[in-house]
């Protein structure tokens, strides 16, 4: 099946042309569905595999037909990750992807002065990508609102749990409304003999 044919927003549906998107790949195949539905998901997939893609695209569509345009944006949608590298990469895609939408995204790391972050929330974002511990100091000096989130991503949640964040996922669960959508995705490797 080509994203074509799935039941997504045909603005979304233009920009997956033109990053050169045609058919899903397996993990996308498999959890884009569950993700529409609104299910919890836990997806494991090798590197390369599209796996970011897999939950970027139908998040993008379930914001997206809520009409940006005719509220003041809210984080909607919250994906933290271990690293300032990764936060960044999953941005520019969920950038790329919703270039034909209204949807706004944030990158909020460590490693950079905060305050061009706190003016970009400022703006008002539907899309917070963060590490944990610059995402808790933009909580705790009221930056961000967390209140009204829908989806929470854990990206490489493997690697997140063996780095020692597993407190920092607790502590989010806190802020979280009680009924949202979590979606876990991990990164398997592969081992060659």
């Amino acid at each position: 099946m080509k994203f074509q044919h799935y039941r997504i927003s045909e603005d979304i549906k233009q920009s997956l042309e033109e990053q050169g998107f045609v058919k899903p790949t397996d993990i996308q195949y498999k959890s884009i569905p569950s993700i529409l539905a609104g299910e919890d998901v836990l997806a494991i997939a090798q590197t390369g595999t599209g796996k970011t893609a897999a939950f970027v695209i139908p998040i993008l569509d379930m914001l997206h037909r809520v009409r940006p345009d005719h509220y003041i944006p809210d984080v909607k949608c919250l994906v933290m990750v271990p690293t300032r590298e990764l936060a960044i990469q999953i941005s520019e895609v969920f950038s790329k992807l919703s270039n034909h939408t209204e949807l706004k995204t944030a990158c909020i790391t460590g490693g950079v002065d905060q305050e061009a972050q706190i003016q970009l929330l400022k703006k008002g974002v539907h899309i917070v990508v963060a590490t944990p511990g610059r995402m808790f100091d933009l909580i705790y000096q009221k930056h961000i609102k967390i209140t009204q989130v829908e989806i929470l991503v854990l990206d490489e949640a493997d690697k997140m749990l063996e780095a020692g964040f597993i407190k920092d996922i607790q502590d989010v669960k806190k802020f979280l409304p009680k009924i949202h959508q979590t979606l876990f995705f991990s990164v398997v490797v592969a081992f060659w003999s």
